[in-house]
């Protein structure tokens, strides 16, 4: 095996064995892997563990994420690709905070942070916005803590935030994954994500309903809930929002195969 140069193409024999392995995208792949500043018997230590199906991102520490190498570790959620349609969409409601009000400063909340990559993609692309973020899993706090300057707090959903703070956008990546088909994801998910990060419950909503129920009394007026859903969930994720008074709009990104939900305050 060869180390990478800028410009060369990944050694053969590499993309050969992680494509075997299953791996889509091998060229990019073997690439991350040769570019790795390590020696030779610990790079074939890392490819011999991404054939055994370990998660690449797990084995390099890290993820890219809109832009910013994020931080990763073993059992936290990673971020996927699809979730930059929660960043746009948030990004935009909380631009939209500054303009009805120039002087103010947005306040954001990721729910259920996990690596804390929503949070600091809002902090890089609206620099302005005050983010906060929290999770139930001390692994993933202490992670997102290494991504996300400060304001990243440990609890269930809205619990461990200070308590009467509103928030001009809500942003939560809950899980939507009915717990019959957790068997059916990928090994890289079901056998090194926790549990608790992918289980949404027999119909993939529960901790939607949460987080729904309990958002209004934390926006503030004119604020924003944007919700990761799919697109058999959209409809009853966004009915779940106009029960709780909210106005609700689907959101579709073909490029990004996303899905969310988002539910404005009146």
């Amino acid at each position: 095996m060869h180390s990478a140069t800028p410009g060369s193409a990944p050694d053969p024999a590499l993309v050969a064995r992680l494509r075997a392995a299953g791996c889509v995208f091998a060229e990019d792949e073997a690439a991350l892997l040769e570019a790795e500043p390590v020696s030779e018997q610990e790079r074939e230590a890392m490819v011999v563990r991404r054939v055994a199906g370990e998660p690449l991102e797990l084995i390099v520490g890290w993820a890219e994420f809109d832009g910013l190498r994020i931080t990763v570790a073993p059992g936290v959620f990673v971020p996927r690709q699809r979730s930059r349609l929660l960043v746009e969409l948030a990004s935009r409601a909380a631009r939209s905070a500054l303009e009805r009000t120039p002087d103010s400063t947005p306040r954001v909340v990721d729910v259920g942070t996990g690596t804390g990559a929503i949070g600091a993609a809002i902090s890089r692309r609206v620099p302005r916005a005050e983010v906060w973020a929290s999770d139930i899993d001390p692994a993933a706090v202490e992670c997102a803590r290494v991504n996300l300057a400060s304001n990243v707090v440990l609890g269930d959903l809205f619990s461990p935030l200070p308590h009467g703070l509103v928030f001009d956008v809500i942003v939560a990546n809950a899980p939507y994954v009915p717990t019959e088909r957790i068997a059916q994801m990928p090994p890289e998910a079901r056998d090194h994500e926790h549990l608790v990060a992918l289980d949404g419950g027999p119909d993939g909503l529960d901790i939607q309903r949460r987080v729904i129920e309990e958002a209004p009394e934390r926006l503030a007026p004119g604020g924003v809930l944007i919700i990761e859903s799919s697109r058999e969930q959209a409809a009853v994720t966004a009915d779940l929002m106009r029960t709780q008074g909210l106005a609700a709009e689907i959101h579709h990104d073909a490029e990004l195969y996303a899905t969310a939900v988002t539910g404005t305050s009146l």
